[in-house]
């Protein structure tokens, strides 16, 4: 079965009622973060990737900052295992390289390691809690 969505760069001032759906669904939902830890003065200068499925719905998203971190990285429950978190990486990644960026660093939940180094990141130093979940930095160089 083909899965058939698309991928877009949006600004949060565009695109906040579907930005927030997502991350609302995952994070705050799902994996009980704080509404006071979710939301910060970073949207709004950041880069956003937003996944949409064939008819429009908000189904994944990754946010860029300026500083390059990267994160709020978020699919929705169903559309898992699709290759849309793949997808958005890569992107995000050559956004990150076309704005010169040199280093990409992450702050990642220690269940998505694996995923996070199939795209070169290497951890870097200890693990540490964050709204209850248990992360760890992650580094990658980019060749710009």
């Amino acid at each position: 079965m083909q899965c058939s969505y698309r991928l877009r760069i949006v600004k949060w001032k565009d695109e906040e009622a579907a930005l927030r759906s997502i991350r609302t669904a995952v994070f705050i939902h799902e994996q009980h973060v704080p509404l006071h830890l979710e939301w910060d003065e970073f949207d709004a200068i950041s880069m956003h990737i937003l996944a949409q499925n064939f008819e429009g719905q908000p189904i994944g998203t990754v946010r860029l900052l300026p500083n390059g971190y990267v994160g709020r990285m978020a699919v929705l429950k169903e559309w898992r295992g699709k290759g849309i978190g793949i997808a958005m990486m890569q992107k995000i990644l050559q956004q990150a390289e076309n704005l010169g960026i040199q280093q990409v660093k992450l702050n990642a939940q220690v269940s998505a390691i694996q995923f996070y180094e199939r795209f070169g990141f290497q951890v870097s130093g200890k693990e540490f809690m964050d709204a209850g979940i248990l992360h760890v930095k992650m580094v990658l160089r980019l060749s710009v």
